[in-house]
């Protein structure tokens, strides 16, 4: 009996056995599960050297004179910040919220992936904020379409994740992933989701608003503040309930928190979006070359959507913020203006041609467009092409009032409306340094491509006249004072290689009596100007031009005098800035130094200068072109109308009191309206007009320069004014020592009175 009994004990030691083998076995298993993964098994897994620098496709960054970035250029629009840039609210939400644990874990929260697991994920996975980043950086998401690889991804992700661990510190694994995440609307990283959703720096973020970023991180879609606002904030009060679970605040200042409304300022940050959307176009091409010119140290060369790049530029950001206000302001009502002339003309948008002729500019502009070329190789027949373009559809169209809209347009009539539109330039330099401060290229980037500063050549009119009086003043001395005949005036025939008698007519065929030079320039009188340059030659003209900077074809033919040739804002602006730097030009310069993304300087830029003409000669001509300020076609800036000062109070409302040197320009039938304005330290040029050149106003009176482009610098120069941290200079221009020419001509007040320019109170 006895022997029966113990027959039937159990053995526990089997059991331990048993117990132990599996145990090992399950070791063993897992062990030979991350061995194949780490051989590459399941997918090849980064290398040393990957791990060492596994941030990729930073954007290069385009930062201004007084430290605001402009823009940047990116595939990825991602710029990096340390975690000395992060607010300590950011990383304290972000840890309470995906990984409460982070600071405890090598890179696998056991506890939270054995909670997810057994809650079947219904309170959150079991990833780790480095198993994110880890997936972030070398892993590709198959979501649930392929079970094996997803279990084999997994898997990556925890031995990527470990090694992460092991290369880097805390704080570090935590930047990478808020420098990587993508936030949506090109806000890929926490540097640029602060700028884009709350414009602002993350160092500068709310604790408010850093919850709404954190809460992002589940899924930027839905809880997108701009989409979903009321997601945003549910989500948000959930990141606010982990901080008060994990001690970063109490329950009063949750519920405080949990009040306060969704704010967000949204600023896009697409290549046609933002600020100086022209000039960093033009820079882009720019850098384009500078990059093959200069090379990294293996040969290699940068790239500027990925290698980080800073591009430390001479634009400040408040005066071209400023220029963008002063165009936008001027432009949306001289174009409502335009729009309202339009609506009696038989040809509107052109003026001084038959309906044949302006049905036969939208056609060449048909052939010109993607659609038509496409229909074209498609072997469709014309007059099917031309059908369909006077088909109407839905289209999204530029519009001052709301920035776009959306409206039902056949394609024909969206190029005729598109040709309706004014465009303009503006363009702002310091004469001493040839920096460049502000560059406003058109109206709307986005829908006007094309740069009106540097690309586009305009016929300059009046404004090339004071090139004139320099050549004469710089050569022979002449005072401004002295006075020539304001009468006909006639160069031969043959003189000048000219193949014709060349008789220039005044503005509405005014002559009589005599007038200063300074009278003549303030009035645009062409008969004088004529007189100057067949006494200096046009050659001498032309050499002048030249050396100043303009550098289009400019024929050695007197009709050069009344501004026949076409040039550049960009070179007009430059140009007239050496009047004010004494007679030197400097260059134009855009870039100030360029350094790679950790800092260092690959290179400093230098402007080069050139004396053109004598200090003496220089301020002559400024003197000069005050005049056409105090009484001539500028005097708008003074706020009275020219023909009846005594209505100032009903006279334009500038008011400018200090020394400005300034000139206006009219093209023929008005195509083109300039006004280039000068103070000791700014140069600013202004070019308005349109596309086409027989789309223009019908008459002077809002067709010339004084009317279409002075009016955006007096808006831009007024706002510069009232910014005193900008220092721009309201005192005289510095008179040269030992000056001798005489430039008091003691004009008596009938004079001063006496203008061309025709008023409206209207504009």
């Amino acid at each position: 009996m006895e022997q029966q009994e113990e027959s039937v004990k159990p053995n526990f030691s089997n059991y331990v056995k048993i117990f132990w083998g599996c145990f090992l076995l399950f070791v063993l298993s897992i062990f030979t599960v991350f061995l194949l993964v780490s051989t590459g098994v399941f997918g090849k897994l980064p290398t040393f050297e990957d791990l060492e620098n596994p941030e990729k496709n930073f954007a290069t960054e385009i930062i201004a004179s007084d430290g605001v970035t402009l823009g940047k250029y990116f595939k990825e629009n991602r710029t990096p910040v340390k975690f000395s840039d992060l607010p300590e609210n950011l990383v304290k939400a972000l840890v309470a919220t995906e990984d409460e644990r982070f600071y405890e874990h090598s890179g696998i929260d056991f506890y939270s992936l054995a909670r997810a697991v057994a809650k079947l994920g219904k309170d959150g996975g079991g990833s780790t904020i480095t198993q994110q980043l880890a997936k972030q950086l070398f892993t590709e998401n198959f979501g649930t379409r392929n079970i094996v690889k997803r279990i084999g991804q997994k898997l990556k992700e925890w031995v990527i994740a470990v090694k992460l661990e092991r290369q880097y510190t805390k704080n570090e694994i935590l930047t990478m992933y808020l420098n990587k995440y993508d936030f949506l609307y090109n806000a890929i990283g926490i540097r640029s989701a602060s700028r884009i959703y709350f414009n602002k720096e993350p160092k500068e973020l709310t604790i408010e608003e850093s919850a709404v970023l954190v809460g992002m991180a589940k899924n930027p879609s839905l809880y997108n503040p701009r989409r979903f606002p009321k997601n945003a904030k549910n989500r948000r009060a959930t990141v606010f309930g982990q901080l008060e679970r994990n001690g970063c605040i109490s329950a009063k200042e949750k519920d405080s928190l949990n009040q306060l409304p969704i704010t967000i300022t949204y600023t896009p940050e697409g290549h046609s979006d933002g600020h100086a959307t022209y000039f960093r176009e033009y820079l882009r091409d720019y850098l384009k070359k500078w990059i093959k010119k200069n090379p990294k140290s293996d040969g290699t060369q940068y790239n500027i959507y990925r290698d980080g790049l800073k591009i430390y530029v001479t634009l400040d950001s408040k005066m071209q913020s400023y220029a963008e206000n002063a165009v936008k302001q001027h432009m949306s009502n001289l174009q409502r203006i335009f729009f309202k002339e339009q609506k009696k003309n038989p040809t509107a948008p052109f003026y001084d041609i038959e309906v044949e002729q302006a049905e036969a500019i939208i056609y060449k502009a048909i052939k010109q467009t993607k659609r038509y070329k496409t229909l074209t190789a498609k072997g469709t027949k014309k007059s099917e092409i031309l059908e369909a373009f006077k088909k109407k559809r839905k289209m999204n169209v530029f519009d001052w009032e709301k920035g776009s809209k959306d409206t039902l347009l056949s394609p024909y009539d969206s190029i005729k409306y598109y040709k309706s539109f004014l465009r303009s330039g503006l363009l702002a330099v310091e004469p001493q340094t040839g920096h460049i401060k502000a560059w406003v290229g058109g109206i709307n980037h986005k829908y006007f491509k094309y740069d009106h500063v540097k690309q586009g050549k305009r016929q300059v009119g009046s404004t090339f006249k004071p090139f004139v009086y320099a050549s004469a003043i710089n050569q022979f001395r002449i005072s401004p004072c002295e006075k020539y005949p304001n009468t006909p005036f006639t160069i031969p025939k043959g003189k000048y290689g000219l193949l014709e008698d060349w008789t220039p007519k005044n503005a509405g065929e005014e002559y009589g009596g005599e007038l200063t030079l300074k009278q003549a320039l303030a009035k645009s009188i062409n008969v004088i100007t004529a007189r100057m340059i067949d006494r200096v030659g046009p050659e001498t003209v032309v050499q002048l031009a030249k050396k100043s900077g303009i550098t289009s074809n400019i024929p050695a033919y007197p009709s050069i005098a009344l501004g026949t040739i076409d040039a550049s804002l960009y070179d007009m602006v430059g140009a007239y800035a050496m009047f004010a730097n004494k007679g030197f030009r400097v260059k134009q310069t855009m870039v100030m130094r360029i350094e790679d993304r950790n800092g260092s300087v690959l290179q400093r830029f230098v402007p080069e200068s050139e004396e053109v003409m004598s200090e003496e000669a220089a301020y002559t001509v400024l003197d000069l072109l005050k005049g056409v300020t105090k009484e001539g076609s500028g005097v708008r800036l003074r706020g009275k109308y020219a023909k009846y000062p005594q209505n100032v109070a009903t006279g334009y409302p500038y008011q400018f009191t200090n020394p400005i040197a300034g000139k206006t320009g009219t093209t023929q039938n008005q195509s083109d309206g300039w006004f280039m304005g000068v103070v000791p330290n700014l140069a600013v040029g202004v070019w308005t007009g349109a596309e086409e050149r027989a789309t223009h106003f019908a008459g002077i009176t809002f067709g010339q320069g004084a009317s279409m482009s002075l009016p955006t610098w007096a808006l831009f120069m007024k706002q510069c004014y009232a910014d005193e941290s900008l220092n721009i200079s309201q005192d005289d221009f510095e008179k040269p020592e030992n000056f001798g020419i005489a430039i008091d001509c003691n004009s008596t007040t009938e004079e001063k009175q006496n203008s061309l320019i025709e008023t409206n109170p209207e504009f």
